[in-house]
């Protein structure tokens, strides 16, 4: 039997449709879309989006199901899901449903709302704070939705940071193996790290200690690492003040290194801004182009923020820029050794033609 849904936006805009996931959910967070085709396990389940609504662009999402080997993270992290059309027949063997995937984890979906209209309205009015509910619970849902923090306003690491220090910890099944004999050791602090990303640098060659969005500089430097490391994560990075801090302690003791959230913590702590975008990046067909060489390739992205090119120091160099809209995409600054990019080169899910960006993090680790 169908379950009728509703899509409630912060502005009043509104959809119907059928629910799936979780019954008798009431969903809640800040409205994105992502332009992918494949890849839905993996975007549900990096911690990057935390705190938000995801929907697709592409038009029947859950067709090759779920595997347990192509999580990000330990379960979905985002806070709901958004499709055109949910694809309910059968999966391979050793795979679930979509739909059991979220009802496993607790999280509802909605399916058989225009995407296509409210992909061009987040587009043309921004992203925004988003509720799904079921028809009978209209009156708590909208109470909640107007009084609910905007993304600016919500520290979300907490809740997808790892406890205590990890030395090299076990991906599972299908990621990369910690090296027996690494060439670098790298200090990673996660900010809601991808698994891949991990991999990436066990892949390498690398060992990793995974710490804590609250380690110190000086926790960090009892390590004696090679290089920092910080990584991917969801939210606005003007709240991390404390993260900054412990940046800038670093600069000019290590070499510093850092993906996405990462990136704009290293922005900040060289004495640049951020500021929130439109609707952001989203999506595994992200055009980059380097501002070395001209090259350009394409990569996976999601962010809501962005690096504010005009604030950045006399000695900060562009590496990469978007070649959409020319957005900054990396940075590089020789005087102070930190460098930095926009964009997932681990993909997962999109191109792999980012990755030597991590040859380049090796070489540049001391």
């Amino acid at each position: 039997m169908e379950r009728q849904a509703i899509l409630r936006l912060r502005d009043g805009k509104e959809f119907t449709g059928t629910a799936f996931g979780a019954e008798g959910v009431i969903a809640i967070g800040e409205a994105v879309f992502n332009t992918g085709i494949p890849g839905y396990q993996e975007i549900l389940t990096d911690p990057s989006y935390a705190g938000q609504i995801v929907m697709m662009t592409s038009p029947m999402i859950g067709n090759y199901g779920i595997a347990e080997t192509d999580s990000e993270s330990s379960g979905i992290k985002a806070a709901a899901l958004i499709v055109k059309k949910l694809y309910r027949g059968p999966v391979m063997k050793g795979r679930i449903t979509l739909d059991a995937f979220l009802r496993e984890n607790g999280i509802t979906g909605i399916e058989g709302v225009d995407t296509r209209a409210i992909t061009l309205h987040l587009r043309d009015h921004g992203s925004q704070n988003a509720v799904i509910f079921p028809p009978e619970k209209r009156t708590e849902a909208e109470a909640l939705l107007a009084s609910f923090p905007l993304i600016t306003e919500r520290d979300l690491i907490d809740g997808v940071s790892v406890k205590q220090a990890v030395k090299d910890p076990d991906l599972g099944e299908g990621f990369e193996k910690a090296p027996k004999n690494p060439r670098k050791h790298f200090a990673v602090v996660d900010y809601g790290i991808k698994r891949s990303i991990i991999s990436c640098l066990y892949r390498r060659g690398a060992s990793v200690t995974l710490l804590p969005h609250t380690a110190k500089a000086e926790d960090i430097l009892a390590l004696d690492p090679d290089a920092l490391f910080l990584s991917n994560g969801p939210g606005d990075p003007a709240l991390l003040t404390e993260a900054v801090e412990m940046v800038r302690a670093l600069i000019g003791k290590l070499p510093i290194e850092g993906i996405c959230l990462g990136h704009q913590i290293i922005t900040i702590a060289i004495g640049g801004r951020t500021e929130k975008m439109k609707f952001g990046h989203h999506g595994s067909n992200q055009p980059v182009r380097s501002a070395l060489t001209g090259r350009t390739f394409v990569t996976a992205q999601n962010h809501g923020f962005m690096t504010v090119r005009d604030s950045l120091p006399e000695t900060t160099s562009i590496w990469f820029e978007n070649a959409d809209d020319g957005t900054v995409e990396g940075l590089f600054d020789e005087t102070l050794n930190v460098r930095s990019v926009q964009f997932h080169p681990e993909a997962a899910p999109g191109p792999e033609e980012a990755e030597a960006i991590f040859d380049t993090f090796m070489e540049k680790a001391r």
